[in-house]
């Protein structure tokens, strides 16, 4: 064993040595003092719809408001010349009953792939799981109008529709909201971005480099 090897683990032992010590040897107390009920009624009041507009706007999101009975319209506006749109099976046809492109459905056939996904021009369209308000987050778990996590993974454009009662206040309620807390999830607070050492925004890298969401009220 050379000098090095021998400094190199005697310095190893003093850390662990310093880590064992620091281990506490009775239970720890987690406090969980944090709130896990609504702190509002359901439906959500405008309040909260609001924060979570101008979460989604600060982080680049674009966002559209619109009654129920106008989902069809106000996806084929945010839609506009985008040629084809891929949607999950559980996407209702009436959401996109006035959408003038072509339309694919994720396994009808079969499931589409990357390539397929990677199409210039293409966009997705899905429902989510539950907004989070405060955080500006969009979580989907893989539901019937959400699909595979490649759907809003792979495609430029992800277009969200979420629904008025879909949104909580905060990260516990909306963990709570979920069918089943073991499946995989996606979150997603706006476009994908990232920055580099000179801290020039870069969109897209890791996912849509667009997104959009209506926000359905009432």
């Amino acid at each position: 064993m050379t000098p090095a090897d021998r400094a190199a683990g005697s310095a190893r032992e003093e850390i662990l040595a310093r880590i064992r010590a620091a281990r506490p040897t009775a239970p720890v107390t987690v406090p969980r003092d944090y709130r896990t009920a609504p702190a509002v009624p359901t439906p959500p009041d405008a309040d909260l719809l609001d924060l979570l507009v101008d979460r989604l706007v600060d982080y680049r999101a674009t966002v559209r408001r619109c009654a129920p009975r106008d989902v069809a319209g106000a996806l084929a506006d945010l839609l506009g010349p985008v040629p084809t749109v891929v949607a999950p099976a559980g996407v209702p046809e009436t959401w996109l009953s006035t959408y003038l492109g072509r339309i694919r459905r994720d396994g009808d056939p079969a499931p589409l792939t990357v390539a397929d996904l990677d199409e210039p021009g293409l966009a997705v369209v899905t429902g989510c799981a539950v907004a989070v308000a405060q955080t500006g987050t969009l979580i989907l778990d893989g539901g019937p109008e959400q699909g595979r996590r490649l759907l809003s993974l792979v495609p430029d454009h992800h277009l969200c529709v979420v629904r008025a009662d879909q949104v909580v206040a905060g990260v516990p309620e909306a963990l709570a909201r979920l069918a089943d807390p073991t499946r995989p999830i996606t979150l997603i607070s706006g476009p994908s971005a990232t920055s580099d050492i000179e801290l020039n925004r870069v969109e897209g890298v890791h996912g849509p480099r667009r997104l959009d969401v209506l926000l359905v009220d009432g």
